[in-house]
Formats: C-alpha cells, sequence, structure tokens
C-alpha cells in the first residue's frame, strides 16, 4: 500500500510539473543539436521575354483596344469608336463628343442592356466585349441634330474678329514718306541721312459720297420750270438757227430724265412751250 501510494504522489507532481508554463533566462540559448537546419536556396535568373509578367517585367504592360458602337435611335445615327476596358466612361463620352455631328458630353446617356453606365466608373466594370453596342441616349431638354453644323468655338470667332481688325486697321494706315537728300559737293564728307515725313489725313475732311447730298442742288435746280427757260433763252442767243437751239435743249432734258418724273417733265414742257416726240 505504501509503494502504490508514493507512485501516485510521483505521477501526481509530475503532471503538476508538465502543466506549469516554462519560463527561460533572458540569455537562454537553445543547444546546437536543436537549431533548425538552413535551408537551402538557389540564385534567381532573370525571367526570359516570353515569360514575363506584370511586376517582373521592365515593359509596361496596356490593355489591348476594343471596338465599341455608340448607336442612337432617335435621331438615328452610330459612331464606332476604338477604347480601352481601362477607360472611364466620363472618358468615352468625351471621345465620343469629339466626333462630328456628335452631343456634348454632359448631354450624353450611355446604356448597356437597359442598365445606365456611370462617368465615374470604368469599361470594364460592364460586360463591354469587343464588337458591342451601346446605346446612346439624350438627357431631357437638348435637342440633337446630328446634320446641323456645330458652331464655332468662342476662340475661332474670336480669332476671325482678330483678323478682320487687323485688316481694316492695314487700311487706315497713314502713309509716309522718305525723303532722301541729292548729293552735294559742299560735304563731301558727310553721309546722306534718310528724312522720314508722315503725312497727317486727320485734318483731311472726307467727301461725302452720299447720293442724296451730292445731287441735292443739282435736282432742286433742274426740276424748276425757270431753269430750262433761261436755258432755251440761252441757247437761242448762241445758235443762229432755232432747231439747233431746240435740239441742244432736247439733248440737256433727255440727259436729265433719269432723275425726272413724268411730271415734272409735262410741267417744264408746258413752261417753255416745247413739246416733244409723241407729246414727252
Amino acid at each position: 500500500m505504501a509503494d502504490q501510494a508514493e507512485l501516485a504522489f510521483v505521477k501526481n507532481f509530475a503532471h503538476i510539473l508538465a502543466s506549469a508554463p516554462v519560463q527561460y533566462p533572458d540569455d537562454f540559448q537553445q543547444p546546437l543539436q536543436n537549431w533548425l537546419k538552413k535551408v537551402p536556396t538557389l540564385p534567381v535568373s532573370a525571367f526570359p521575354d516570353n515569360m514575363c509578367v506584370g511586376w517582373a517585367s521592365d515593359k509596361p504592360r496596356h490593355a489591348a483596344s476594343i471596338t465599341v458602337t455608340f448607336k442612337s435611335i432617335k435621331p438615328p445615327k452610330s459612331y464606332t469608336l476604338s477604347v480601352a476596358p481601362t477607360d472611364p466612361i466620363a472618358s468615352i463620352k468625351a471621345q465620343l463628343a469629339a466626333q462630328p455631328g456628335a452631343p456634348p458630353a454632359d448631354a450624353q446617356r450611355l446604356l448597356l442592356k437597359g442598365k445606365a453606365l456611370a462617368d465615374s466608373k470604368l469599361l470594364r466594370e460592364y460586360a463591354v466585349s469587343d464588337g458591342d453596342t451601346v446605346n446612346l441616349l439624350l438627357k431631357p431638354g437638348f435637342a440633337w441634330d446630328p446634320s446641323a453644323t456645330p458652331p464655332k468655338p468662342a476662340n475661332e470667332t474670336e480669332t476671325e474678329m482678330n483678323v478682320n481688325t487687323k485688316r481694316a486697321g492695314a487700311h487706315s494706315r497713314v502713309p509716309s514718306v522718305v525723303l532722301s537728300p541729292s548729293p552735294s559737293g559742299s560735304f563731301p564728307d558727310e553721309k546722306p541721312v534718310d528724312i522720314l515725313l508722315t503725312l497727317d489725313t486727320s485734318t483731311i475732311p472726307t467727301p461725302s459720297l452720299s447720293p442724296e447730298a451730292s445731287s441735292s442742288t443739282y435736282h432742286d435746280t433742274i426740276v424748276k420750270p425757270e431753269f430750262w427757260e433761261h436755258l432755251l433763252t440761252f441757247l437761242r442767243s448762241e445758235f443762229q438757227n432755232y432747231e439747233d437751239a431746240t435740239q441742244a435743249w432736247e439733248d440737256f432734258l433727255r440727259v436729265s430724265k433719269g432723275t425726272l418724273t413724268p411730271g415734272q417733265i409735262a410741267k417744264i414742257r408746258d413752261h417753255v412751250g416745247v413739246v416733244g416726240m409723241a407729246g414727252t
């Protein structure tokens, strides 16, 4: 009985020691025979070009471009673009707006199988493959005519205005004259100097080219029957033959018929007493 009790005590004590945590000092080192063996390593050579991957190759990877057709039903119009799957939808709209007759990017709505494509997402986030067709719609309130000529940008309009202004200014330049003095024998060592003279045309009055202003006095005079009476009297004093004087008077009246009305001509003939052919 004593041996069994002692054996039970030893087993219990060994179990207590085994369950207690093992504490090592700070300078503890395992024996050499317990150390892990060093794993053998091999030198890594460069990968061949045909086995390079994105992280092991110096050449950048480019996403393959795909061809997508953007089709509008109303009005009927389609555009085919070559885009990359990594392009944002906003960038694709800008590329589409650059096509002739295409609507602006802010008015476009792109739909794929009834689902709208968000501007902030990439094309590869949607099930779009090479040769697919994306529906092109317009936002409400925007009228689009593919056949209409797009308006010129503001910078082109300003450029044309500047060119026209320069052209107009080129015709209004003040003329200048350069006078070179003739060589003189009195000063043989003196070099001739060009003298620049500028003609000031701002004080020269510009004649009026208005037909009304230039012909107002002339017309007011020839419509008076007294003028034609005085003219006939003058011609009679110059010509010895009465028929020659009358013929000269008719020539003057014929030249002035373009500025006289039929009523004014009849009034002149009644006052002077000269009847023309067929009463004119």
